[in-house]
């Protein structure tokens, strides 16, 4: 049989360690589970803008129209590395769930949400956040007001990048187009070329079995 006073400072011993800062035990688990390798899909973006806000919808199917919190984490301006697009992502603190995820358009405004210095309003056509497209009225509220200003100086440098690449694009479009019409055209102009070549070696030809026959 135990005895009792063995057992008493064995339990002593137990508590101090378990009060103990240093105390570390180590359990192996039951189950081992494999590391995932989890992707995000922002590996091919590079992180142009990030910064912590509060994200709002408003939510206009509701009576009356309000505006509705939808989350507060970072929100971030990411360039695709290979596209050259640029979209705005936020995901919400600890589940990390989307909250906005939508292309920066050169036509988007932001505007001050009723007059506040630190938060922002503007329209986009097609938000991601919920998987399937929506236009949506957003604003997004800044801890002061040189948060806001910052990320607004960023936001209106993507527009102007988004801008000139869609010139460009648009602009290698016509060209393409126009070289398509050229090799239309040289290829036409080959075939009468032929044709003039042809033409010219009948009558050519004709000419010589009328002299024969003289």
């Amino acid at each position: 049989m135990a005895d009792p006073k063995d057992t008493q400072e064995d339990h002593e011993t137990s508590t101090d360690n378990a009060d103990d800062p240093n105390h570390d035990p180590h359990f192996e688990p039951i189950v081992s589970l494999p590391v995932q390798d989890v992707k995000t899909l922002e590996e091919d973006e590079e992180e142009l803008f990030k910064m912590r806000a509060k994200l709002y919808r408003f939510a206009s199917e509701n009576d009356p129209p309000e505006w509705k919190e939808r989350g507060t984490g970072d929100v971030k301006l990411l360039r695709h590395k290979e596209k050259g697009s640029i979209r705005l992502l936020m995901r919400r603190d600890r589940t990390l769930k989307i909250c906005a995820n939508h292309l920066i358009m050169p036509l988007m405004e932001l505007k001050p949400n009723a007059g506040s210095d630190r938060a922002w309003v503007w329209n986009t056509h097609a938000d991601f956040a919920d998987e399937e497209p929506k236009p949506e009225l957003l604003a997004l509220r800044f801890l002061n007001a040189e948060n806001a200003q910052k990320f607004k100086a960023k936001f209106d440098e993507c527009k102007e990048e988004v801008k000139k690449f869609l010139e460009k694009e648009n602009s290698a479009g016509d060209n393409d187009g126009a070289d398509k019409v050229a090799d239309k055209l040289e290829e036409l102009s080959v075939k009468d070329n032929k044709a003039d070549a042809k033409t010219s070696d009948e009558q050519k030809e004709e000419q010589e079995k009328a002299e024969e026959k003289k």
